[in-house]
């Protein structure tokens, strides 16, 4: 097999293509499932590589590399859609697309996966079982995985372990490390939607007694559910709900029928008892409140995601192939978070239920590099000189285990 440095210099060579690919995916952000572009350039680069790519649910790709010899089968994930969200970072390949930015780093995870795929190509009778390259659409909105998962993701081959990595930007830590949560357990929290409307009565903004205002109803609500996490939860409960979207009428000197908000709500809690708690309490608090003020209200949850957990074997194994491959430029993440998950979510967390799974992380700009913000900021910046190291810790990762896994 490959030595550790034979791979890195491999490529290292290939980072003209992976800069390539990466900015041509910045200039043309896409969202969801609607990743026509996306998956065009995808499945062409696999295809002049040699692989024969398959569709797989709505918007998926995949393709197997190795085969060749008998073994187990790894996953390795590389997510591909974007955010609805207005570029403002000022990089001269920034997005051509008017309300769409890579600004979670997506665009970096494909071509680094595809960077991989061409490493472990030009190695395929080296591979000691099958490699399953997985190109996954709908992260932010936590609809890919389960839809790749349906349709056949973890099948035929079975898979027996799965791989994930995320760029991080605006980190104090400098750019090409590889951060590992060799704690395992749960390492990220679920997530889910909700919607809360509230209904009362519109009319004359100089009438309001004749009125049954929706506004100050929901507003008193907003300020209400925050009793939940200072007076209902305790001290050990992870469980946070965020309303990021606030809407209502659509003049000054009108009062509107209905106000509504949107957010999301995170827990720790692989059981559900926190989540339930929260859907019984906020449930009861908008309908409460809202009577309390005249109106009527209705909210809704959707889009679960659980918590990401993982593998505590299989993390240790990747510290210590990220350490062969990066030496330094390989950190156990633990000491940072105390062993703690962490608030954000991530729909790869699906797999995490079925297979043993790790994510990691690789650091993409720092501020004193000039990378100042963090992921889903319109001005977050990633640096695409650490591609080469993404794609080599993605084939390394696959080959490496394999190896020791027949």
């Amino acid at each position: 097999m490959l030595t550790a440095k034979e791979l890195l210099g491999r490529a290292q060579a290939l980072e003209p293509q992976l800069v390539e690919w990466r900015r041509t995916l910045h200039r043309h952000p896409e969202v969801g499932f609607d990743l026509t572009q996306t998956k065009a350039l995808v499945k062409k680069a696999l295809t002049e590589m040699g692989y024969e790519p398959k569709d797989c649910g709505k918007a998926g790709v995949i393709a197997l590399a190795g085969g060749k010899k008998p073994g187990k089968t790894i996953l390795l994930r590389g997510d591909m859609d974007a955010l609805p969200i207005q570029e403002e970072s000022g990089v001269d390949y920034a997005s051509e697309v008017p309300g769409k930015m890579h600004g979670c780093g997506h665009d970096m995870h494909t071509a680094m996966m595809l960077g991989a795929a061409q490493l472990l190509k030009e190695h395929e009778d080296e591979i000691e079982g099958t490699v399953k390259l997985e190109f996954q659409p709908a992260e932010e909105i936590f609809q890919g995985s389960p839809d790749m998962i349906a349709n056949g993701l973890l099948e035929n081959p079975s898979v027996d372990a799965a791989v994930m990595f995320h760029v991080l930007g605006g980190m104090p830590i400098p750019a090409g490390v590889v951060l590992v949560p060799a704690c395992g357990g749960i390492t990220m929290a679920s997530c889910e939607q909700y919607h809360i409307i509230v209904h009362g009565k519109g009319g004359h903004g100089s009438m309001p007694e004749k009125c049954i205002d929706p506004i100050t109803a929901a507003a008193h609500i907003h300020i209400a559910l925050q009793e939940i996490n200072s007076r209902e939860l305790d001290a050990h409960s992870f469980g946070v709900f965020t309303t990021g979207r606030f809407q209502a009428g659509a003049a000054s000197n009108v009062i509107p029928d209905s106000a509504e908000m949107w957010g999301t709500i995170r827990t720790t809690d692989p059981e559900g008892a926190v989540t339930e708690l929260l859907h019984k309490r906020m449930t009861e608090i908008a309908q409460g409140v809202a009577t309390a003020y005249r109106c009527t209200a209705e909210i809704t949850f959707s889009d679960y995601c659980p918590c990401m957990v993982v593998d505590k074997e299989l993390a240790g194994n990747a510290l210590t192939y990220m350490g062969e491959l990066l030496g330094k430029g390989a950190m156990d993440m633990t000491p940072m978070t105390g062993g703690k998950p962490g608030g954000g979510s991530e729909d790869f967390a699906f797999v995490s239920h079925e297979v043993p799974t790790v994510s990691m992380f690789l650091t993409a700009g720092n501020a004193n590099e000039g990378y100042t913000y963090g992921q889903h900021h319109p001005k977050v910046k990633f640096d695409d000189s650490v591609l080469f190291e993404g794609s080599a810790a993605y084939a390394y990762m696959a080959l490496r285990w394999l190896q020791e896994h027949k």
